[in-house]
């Protein structure tokens, strides 16, 4: 079941560049908080154990945001929700070093995950709108604009840094382009049509059950994948392959770029193959790749590897999130929802679980977990419900 939107060619048009920056948007955002968090413990002065629980307010508000977030999106409309959430993440970034103390931190993150998940969901939902009106697959290429996002929003932040910028000033700006950006941005996202009597009975978050419990346990596999990548990849060139930190750095840095690259690519592989034998070559690759790199030890080769990793898990999320939203019975911002809340789960789970498994054994065992989960995404590839071939010839282009 499709979004309902309606819209003349140059509004898809415009629409299609509208969300490519929202996409943007959201990973600079993300990238400048990925850098500060160690300026969070440090304002504050927290323990490894007191942010941690920081880290998990910001998951535990994005995961339980979910349960509403297709009901917001079905009453205000993708466009509205966006901006409303736009404006709130906003805000709590700027605030975020300001609070008086620990515990309003903490209900600050809990808004500030809930807006980036409301947010999330509804630019991907417009996403799958426009694939629909387009009749050609774009959700890869919004992703990798996400991807050059965060690398844009982390590399800007670090240079803000060595030019010692004051961290309430960089978050400030942050905070407020990003704001102004995203509201004026989602005034050209396409209409969608107003709630009915007769749509009102549709459900805007449903259980995942069936195709879509499937399908977030599938997200769920490759987000805990990425975010194992995210989180530990630097560490583990530094302490378990001897690389000084600089370098290790690049190792992450490829495996960025390369994910950032094949999502732009993954529109036209997606026109060309089946989504199935796409999601099975991604599982095959990425843990032949990080199996490689656990084994090797070698710096050279885990930096190649790491890239390599990165191109597997790039089409991934847009793949199932497309198939998410083409499930019967539900409108694609509650499917969208639904498996959300299960994957995001992975960015929660993840990080406890290789630090608990690298406690008890060593980091390398524990960055097995990627080879693991890539290995199930590449054995269940055949539970990806099928693209139906549209006759959608003469639509306007995307571009």
């Amino acid at each position: 079941m499709s979004a309902a939107v309606h819209g003349t060619p140059i509004q898809i048009r415009q629409a299609t560049w509208a969300t490519r920056s929202l996409f943007a948007v959201l990973g600079i955002v993300a990238g400048a908080w990925g850098v500060h968090i160690p300026s969070v413990k440090e304002v504050y002065g927290l323990s490894e154990g007191s942010l941690s629980l920081v880290l998990v307010a910001a998951a535990v508000g994005a995961v339980s945001a979910l349960f509403i977030a297709g009901r917001a999106i079905g009453r205000l409309g993708a466009r509205n929700a966006v901006a409303v959430a736009g404006v709130l993440m906003g805000l709590m970034l700027m605030l975020v070093v300001h609070w008086p103390g620990y515990v309003p931190l903490l209900l600050a993150m809990l808004v500030f995950g809930s807006t980036m998940s409301v947010y999330d969901v509804g630019i991907n939902t417009e996403g799958s709108a426009l694939e629909a009106a387009g009749g050609r697959p774009i959700m890869g290429g919004l992703h990798g604009m996400f991807s050059v996002g965060a690398m844009l929003g982390a590399a800007l932040t670090a240079l803000l840094l060595r030019w010692e910028v004051s961290v309430a000033l960089q978050l400030g700006g942050v905070g407020v382009c990003a704001s102004v950006w995203m509201v004026l941005a989602s005034r050209w996202m396409l209409p969608t049509a107003p709630v009915t009597e007769a749509s009102a009975e549709t459900p805007q978050f449903v259980w995942p059950r069936g195709a879509l419990l499937i399908m977030g346990l599938l997200i769920f596999a490759g987000m805990s994948a990425e975010g194992v990548m995210q989180d530990w990849s630097v560490l583990y060139l530094k302490q378990e392959v001897q690389m000084p930190q600089d370098r290790a750095a690049i190792g992450y840095a490829a495996f960025a770029g390369a994910m950032a690259v094949m999502r732009f690519l993954a529109d036209i592989l997606r026109t060309r193959f089946s989504e199935r034998l796409l999601l099975r070559g991604s599982g095959v690759l990425t843990a032949v790749a990080m199996a490689v790199v656990l084994l090797s030890g070698n710096p050279l080769v885990s930096v190649i590897g790491f890239a390599f990793v990165g191109a597997g898990l790039a089409m991934v999320v847009p793949i199932l999130f497309g198939a998410a939203s083409r499930v019967p019975g539900t409108t694609p911002a509650a499917a969208i929802a639904a498996v959300s809340s299960i994957g995001y789960s992975g960015f929660m789970i993840g990080p406890p679980l290789i630090g608990g498994i690298a406690q008890h054994a060593s980091l390398t065992a524990a960055m097995g977990v990627v080879v693991v989960t890539a290995t199930i995404l590449a054995l269940s590839a055949h539970y990806v419900p099928e693209k139906q071939n549209d006759a959608t010839a003469g639509q306007p282009s995307l571009a």
